[in-house]
């Protein structure tokens, strides 16, 4: 489309522009030489620059800002209705053009008062001058999201950084002192005036300061402690949420004023509660919607432009505090950034993007009509029509019907997040309200579906009788009362009813005091029954919540039971996370306990839904740990205070479980600490990094810990230096270390630190391991080791120790071993580190098991270890079936083992 085609076709589309053409004809051949630009920065500093006036000419300088915002009006209009801008080039010109003219107006607005009154300087206790105080316009709103539409007012409100007085007695003034707020509030009062005051060329914007501390009844302009002396004493609900786009535009010092918007905006912790308190401001504006008739209001009405924006701050004001990639301005990245996080589906966001731009192209097409700030649609019949044409549809009934849905889709997503969603929980709740009732209680218990009533009743009385309940806040109470009969409808869907709600309870007991993670639960239904499901199937999954319920937050990520950790990339967020802290060593160690958990928890409900096989669990549980080890010893060397080079030479090298990549959930890491570094003081700096580095591992924080540790491997275990040169390490292995260590050396790895030091281990792991031994040495030996296990482990029960008794998960790990260390040194394929199962199969191929044995016994593993880890999911003290359940897989076993050690079935044979 050309120039003179577009220009024709926006006239017939806008009125303003129309009448705007008509009364500056110039403006014509302005636009048809710069239709092709973008209205940047740049473009409208030249722009401004084509009406000059003079610095103490008031009437020159709003005549230079109208003709300024009348030239980007008529520039924006004629790009988008040609289909040549799209929405963020028009929000993003108005913007800059709100920006430039506050500038000048602010900075005109001063000229005049300080020639009169001197600079406004902050007070002095040694009688020098002050400092000058810079004058800032903060931008609220769509301005502050640089999201500002064609015809909006503006929302500002107006701050300073120091109290004081002007300089206009010193030898630098020219007239009276007056202090700084009565200044600045003169300021403001000009610079509202200067883009407000309609004149002979119109304005520039409408003002609106009613966002101000105390609104229309507060002073124009307030200094950075009146400011937050109102955030901490006044600051309501929804001034937070006012406040999440506040953007400074003009001045200096933005960064004190951050670090006061941030933490009135966003909390420390999870802020559930925000939910509620938008809820209730949303139906204030649904109340007036209605009272004033303005369902077809695109802005306000349901489904709406503001439905969209309360989505995306909502779990800005939630999760903001800890997630600073939340503490963004822009709605749609906003949105982005949700669906990154997994709190919202990326289908629901795309939705809500696409209606967001529809509606804003919309509400930028109803304003083109006079530049009225207007979000209603048109009764009038011909202005329907243009307005259907403007949107690209042949006639209004086919634009009202994309409305409506786009509407309808927005108010879906709107009510999936604030929406009232309740269950038919009477008779839980009369339940709850008659807890103290014994008999009654039990009976409708009993009703209900629990198969013990009288242990669940009893639970339940203790809980609303005790002074934990008693003592609660009455909102707390309240949020409790409300979800214990909803907790309860929850368990009766669980396979064990009984046994869930009393986990639930006593989840709900440990957070009751912790009104967010209340308001949490209230608020999302959906999260409460995954609480029931996940604690009905795992104890040990009721107690890791009760312990951490921060996770709770992570039953909203709608990924939880469908995202495959990609471990690079967690590892490269954590870190930015980190870095983001500083040294602030409490709050690092904090943030890093809260990542593993929550990725610990996101495996957990995998699992628990039957997502992860045991192997596929425990690769994960060791590559995440593998990922913490490498951040932590990173971070300990950054703040060892004597450091002798940039990276250190040091390796953590990892054995049993994790060298072996069988991680459990409560596994213990067992580690050694290797070193390849001349330096004479190597050996001290390395030994308190390895000190730092298990302390930082094992300490107890608010957070929690995240690994126990065991360093016993090293060399001459407990006895020997918590660090070893590689030299040193090599001869130990190689001349003092018991048969037993070097079993051991076949499930050890590199994990975390100098890769070339992990090279230097693993190739003396594969020296050690290829070595050539004496069979009937080796096999006398390993059964030694064997039989002191056992001893150490006697199983006086009827049941079968799945780990220790014979047949069992111990002896085919021997039997693995000594396969090893007896045949490494002819088929080196078997040095690698592999998994047992991998092994066996390896072993079968070379010849040195019957395939059919192999395949047998890798089963058998497989299944005992699902066996174990089913019971350690729900707390079993001991790891015990009833023989009759593995009858098949100890067979197996025990065929591999009578192979290996032919003269020592009997140390193995099954009873």
């Amino acid at each position: 489309m050309d120039a003179p085609t577009a220009i024709a076709h926006a006239r017939r589309h806008s009125r303003y522009l129309d009448r705007l053409l008509d009364a500056r004809p110039a403006l014509i051949d302005a636009l048809t030489d710069t239709l092709q630009a973008h209205a940047s920065a740049a473009v409208l500093e030249d722009w401004l620059a084509q009406t000059p006036f003079e610095p103490a000419d008031e009437a020159g300088i709003k005549r230079a800002l109208r003709h300024l915002r009348a030239r980007t009006m008529a520039h924006l209009i004629v790009r988008d209705l040609a289909g040549l801008a799209d929405l963020d080039e028009v929000t993003e010109g108005m913007t800059l053009l709100a920006e430039l003219t506050v500038r000048v107006a602010a900075d005109q607005a001063r000229i005049p008062l300080v020639a009169r009154f001197g600079e406004p300087r902050s007070e002095s206790e040694d009688g020098s001058p002050g400092a000058v105080q810079p004058f800032i316009c903060i931008g609220m709103g769509k301005l502050g999201g640089r999201e500002l539409n064609v015809s909006s007012d503006v929302d500002f409100i107006f701050v300073y950084p120091e109290s004081g007085e002007t300089d206009a007695d010193t030898p630098n003034g020219l007239g009276k002192r007056i202090d700084n707020f009565d200044f600045f509030t003169r300021l403001s009062r000009k610079v509202i005036e200067l883009l407000s005051e309609v004149t002979a060329d119109g304005f520039v914007f409408r003002v609106d300061m009613r966002l101000r501390p105390n609104g229309d009844s507060g002073p124009l302009a307030v200094s950075f402690d009146m400011l937050e002396n109102y955030f901490f004493t006044q600051g309501r609900e929804w001034e937070r949420y006012a406040w999440i786009k506040a953007r400074a535009l003009t001045g200096s010092r933005h960064d004190e004023l951050e670090s006061l918007r941030k933490p009135f905006v966003f909390r420390k912790y999870l802020d559930f509660g925000a939910i509620n308190a938008m809820r209730d401001l949303h139906a204030q504006i649904r109340r007036e919607v209605a009272r004033r008739d303005m369902a077809d209001n695109v802005k306000l009405g349901p489904g709406g432009i503001r439905e969209i924006e309360f989505i995306a701050q909502v779990f800005q004001l939630i999760r903001g505090g800890r997630e600073s990639a939340l503490q963004i301005r822009p709605t749609q990245k906003v949105l982005d950034r949700l669906a990154m996080r997994g709190v919202m589906t990326e289908e629901a966001v795309d939705e809500l993007h696409a209606a967001y731009v529809f509606l804003r192209r919309l509400e930028h097409r109803l304003q083109y009509l006079d530049d009225a700030q207007t979000h209603k649609l048109p009764a009038d019949a011909a202005d329907q029509t243009l307005i259907a044409s403007a949107m690209g549809f042949d006639d209004y009934a086919g634009l009202l019907t994309e409305l409506d849905a786009h509407r309808g889709r927005v108010s879906r997503h709107f009510d999936a997040v604030f929406g009232a969603q309740e269950s038919d929980t009477s008779a839980p709740r009369a339940l709850w309200q008659d807890a103290d009732q014994g008999d009654d209680c039990r009976s409708a218990l009993a009703t209900l579906g629990f198969s013990e009533p009288d242990e669940l009743s009893n639970r339940l009385a203790a809980f609303k009788s005790g002074s934990r309940y008693r003592q609660l806040p009455d909102t707390s109470r309240s949020r409790v009362d409300a979800l214990v009969p909803k907790l309860l409808e929850a368990c009766r869907e669980t396979p064990h009813p009984t046994a869930t709600a009393l986990r639930g309870l006593d989840l709900l007991e440990a957070i009751s005091r912790r009104a967010a993670y209340l308001a949490l639960l209230a608020e999302f239904p959906q999260a409460l029954g995954q609480v029931a499901r996940l604690i009905g199937a795992s104890s040990w999954a009721a107690g890791y919540l009760v312990r951490h319920p921060i996770l709770l937050d992570e039953l909203l990520d709608a990924r939880l039971l469908t995202a495959e950790p990609e471990w690079p990339a967690f590892e490269a967020a954590l870190r930015v996370q980190l870095d983001e802290l500083g040294d602030d060593t409490e709050r690092q160690m904090d943030t890093m306990r809260d990542a593993h958990h929550a990725q610990v928890f996101r495996l957990l409900a995998r699992d628990l839904a039957g997502e992860l096989s045991v192997e596929r669990l425990s690769d994960h549980l060791s590559a995440l740990a593998d990922v913490m080890l490498r951040v932590t010893l990173d971070l300990c060397w950054r703040k060892l205070a004597r450091r002798h080079r940039d990276t250190p030479r040091f390796a953590v090298i990892s054995y049993g479980k994790l060298g072996g990549k069988e991680l459990g959930y409560a596994s213990d890491l067992d580690v050694i600490f290797l070193f390849d570094d001349d330096h004479e003081s190597a050996p001290e700096i390395y030994a308190r990094l390895a000190q730092r580095l298990l302390t930082w591992l094992s300490s107890h924080t608010s957070a929690g810990m995240l690994f126990e540790t065991d360093t016993r491997l090293r060399p001459n275990g407990e006895s020997g230096l918590l660090v070893s040169s590689v030299d040193a390490f090599r001869d130990y292995q190689q001349k003092s270390a018991w048969v037993w260590e070097h079993q051991a050396l076949t499930r050890a790895r590199f994990s975390a630190g100098d890769v070339q030091v992990g090279e230097q281990f693993e190739a003396i792991r594969n020296e050690v391991l290829t070595r050539s031994r004496d069979l009937a040495t080796l096999r006398g030996e390993v059964l030694d080791m064997r039989r002191k296990m056992r001893e150490g482990h006697a199983n006086k029960s009827d049941l079968f120790d799945i780990k220790h008794d014979p047949g069992g998960l111990i002896d085919l790990e021997f039997a693995v071993q000594y396969l090893v260390l007896a045949y490494a040194s002819r088929y080196p394929e078997l040095t690698g580190n592999l998994g047992n199962i991998a092994l066996l199969r390896i072993a079968s191929q070379v010849g040195l098991l019957p395939a059919l044995d192999a395949v047998a016994a890798g089963n058998a593993y497989r299944r005992l270890r699902h066996l174990q880890h089913g019971l350690r999911l729900n707390d079993a003290p001991k790891a015990r079936v009833d023989p009759a359940q593995v009858v098949v897989e100890r067979a197996a076993i025990t065929a591999v083992w009578a192979r290996l050690f032919p003269d020592a079935a009997n140390l193995t044979a099954p009873p």
